[in-house]
């Protein structure tokens, strides 16, 4: 199979020296990457800014922020049997980039934000038949409800919920595996590798999960 996996977070730039970001390491989407290669898939790997090395093997496009992975998802998508996004994209973006360093001033600074472009949502919408999509779903509060609703609303095949406490910034890892066909697996807690490795087993072999 033809895979793309996403992973690490994406920056929105505020001014030349300053970002918005969050804590995702990465690990879990190049994890996955290495498991789909050693699988025998042909992978692409989407990378945001991470201190990991390059996978072997592995076809890497590095991007900082969210318009620029959805723009080389987008690219990628139609020549894809599969796509699996761990990456940690950035909801919001500043609405104004300062072209100098912001100087620090009397009082508060007020930052407005708006919405990026919901890269899976947009994937649900465009992926034809047969092709799979499978997204993460990292809760801090209501883990499998609001996977599921996630599962729903953004037409998923497949999508790994898994809490903030459990997977970031960490080497190991649980998700639950939640399908369209309504089937939940516990995998982990496990290392990364080895929990990437019967994610892309169990979505790559139907049946894997009955």
């Amino acid at each position: 199979m033809k895979i793309l996996v996403t992973a690490g977070p994406t920056r929105e730039r505020l001014d030349p020296v300053r970002y918005i970001s969050n804590r995702s390491t990465g690990k879990m989407g190049y994890a996955a990457a290495c498991a789909a290669r050693d699988a025998g898939h042909e992978v692409t790997l989407v990378s945001g800014p991470v201190a990991l090395p390059a996978p072997e093997g592995v076809a890497l496009v590095r991007v900082e922020s969210a318009a620029e992975m959805a723009a080389a998802v987008f690219d990628a998508f139609p020549r894809q049997d599969l796509v699996i996004m761990a990456a940690a994209v950035a909801d919001y973006r500043p609405v104004e980039i300062s072209e100098h360093k912001i100087k620090k001033q009397k009082g508060d600074l007020l930052l407005r934000l708006e919405r990026t472009t919901d890269i899976l949502s947009e994937l649900g919408a465009r992926k034809r038949p047969g092709q799979l999509l499978a997204g993460f779903a990292a809760e801090s509060e209501n883990l499998l409800e609001n996977a599921r609703k996630k599962l729903a609303s953004k037409q998923l095949d497949w999508i790994a919920a898994n809490s903030v406490a459990d997977g970031f910034a960490t080497d190991t890892n649980t998700i639950v595996l939640l399908g369209r066909d309504g089937s939940e697996t516990v995998i982990g807690p496990d290392t990364k590798l080895r929990v990437a490795a019967k994610l892309v087993d169990m979505i790559t072999s139907p049946g894997k999960t009955k």
